[in-house]
């Protein structure tokens, strides 16, 4: 009898993460549900899968062979799920949306004027400074500032966010001069997120200093600016509508963030997908101001 793919799935799970806690939390099941399925399809086909070493589950000759097939099976069973999902004619059920933190609250601030117009349609937000993999369906839908280069990602341009300095109220001044800026508190990113929009153009005015205050997070930041912590580069669209900050300055023209909406070709077309492609579409399009900070 041919291994089940349910079984497969596991073994592939498991070359993956390499051990079996991650293994099993990535498939949500226990632990030793992950160690007696692995041990039944090595007893079914006769052959050890995995080297145990200490810390590590490695793949054997044997697994190695394996896992092609293995993966072969799962962007096959993971192309019938997209598509069979695509079956669906009704603009009803749950859809699937990611985005980072900040356009996640952006979001969320407008849910109430999509779910008006969507009514029959489920929201799951996630909100995730990584891409989740569509080809999985880990997300139906995602925003991002990253356009990844997949022949099965459909990408439309949504807007460019601008970006500009924020500080409370009782900190804020009319503009900082360069001198200022260094005599003056900082909040910004950790080391790990430089990456993000704003912080290279802050070390940069620092002489490659770091903010006092730092964080891993949009919202943090934008709760410690709000608080007195100290001077922020936030999104326009997080910083313009809170009555808590200032605008220090104009828009940074150098700082900015294109947001793409993503979506896998094999769900485009499905009802409740395209309803919300549209509805956030249109969003985007009515906020452009917002989102440009004017």
């Amino acid at each position: 009898m041919a291994p089940s793919w349910d079984d497969l799935r596991i073994f592939l799970t498991l070359a993956r993460e390499g051990t079996l806690t991650t293994a099993a939390k990535a498939l949500g099941v226990s632990h030793p549900t992950v160690a007696r399925r692995v041990q039944a399809l090595e007893q079914q086909i006769g052959a050890r899968l995995f080297e145990r070493l200490p810390d590590r589950f490695v793949p054997t000759a044997a697994g190695e062979e394996l896992l092609g097939d293995a993966e072969v099976m799962e962007r096959a069973a993971l192309s019938i799920d997209r598509r069979s999902a695509g079956l669906s004619d009704t603009v009803s059920g749950v859809v699937r949306l990611s985005a980072g933190e900040e356009i996640s609250a952006f979001l969320a601030r407008h849910l109430p004027g999509l779910r008006a117009q969507l009514k029959q349609i489920e929201f799951e937000l996630t909100a995730r400074h990584t891409l989740l993999n569509l080809s999985r369906r880990e997300a139906d839908l995602l925003i991002s500032d990253q356009m990844p280069d997949l022949a099965d990602i459909v990408a439309r341009k949504l807007g460019r966010a601008a970006y500009a300095i924020y500080a409370h109220p009782s900190l804020a001044v009319a503009r900082l001069s360069p001198s200022a800026f260094k005599s003056v508190p900082w909040v910004g990113f950790d080391d790990d997120h430089t990456r993000m929009p704003g912080q290279r153009w802050l070390q940069e005015r620092l002489d490659g200093g770091r903010p006092a205050i730092r964080g891993n997070n949009w919202l943090v930041l934008h709760e410690a600016a709000r608080a007195g912590a100290g001077f922020a580069v936030l999104p326009c669209y997080l910083g313009d509508p809170d009555p808590g900050l200032h605008r220090v300055g104009g828009v940074i023209a150098d700082v900015f963030a294109d947001q793409w909406l993503l979506v896998h070709r094999d769900l485009r077309a499905l009802p409740r997908v395209r309803a919300v492609m549209d509805a956030v579409i249109d969003l985007f399009q009515g906020q452009r101001g917002v989102l440009e900070g004017r």
